[in-house]
This record gives C-alpha cells, structure tokens and sequence, in this order.
C-alpha cells in the first residue's frame, strides 16, 4: 500500500502536484496561501466548489 497522495484544494479532484517550490502539500503551499488570504478568491474556489459538488454525476 502506498502513501497517500494530497489533494489540491486549488484545483479539486487533481492531485497535489507540489507546484509551488519547497512546499511538501497543500499545508504550506505559497498558491493555496495567496489564494485563501484573497477573499475574493476564497469565495469564487468556495462557490465553484459548492457548484462543483450540486452537479450531478
């Protein structure tokens, strides 16, 4: 059995892919930071993420 592999909350449904240099997941990403200190941002991945979920399958 493997290591569990970190989602992106950025990017739902993708794996982590350690896009932001030295980061190790999403709990210390520079782009999931700056993404949820904006809150304008915050609330759009908020709203595409509650869009994303309502959709069906």
């Amino acid at each position: 059995m493997g290591h569990p592999v970190p989602k992106c909350p950025i990017r739902p449904g993708d794996a982590c892919t350690l896009c932001f240099p030295g980061a190790d997941g999403p709990q210390n990403c520079g782009l999931v930071w700056l993404v949820m200190d904006d809150e304008e941002q915050r609330e759009e991945l908020h709203e595409r993420t509650v869009a994303r979920r309502a959709a069906p399958r």
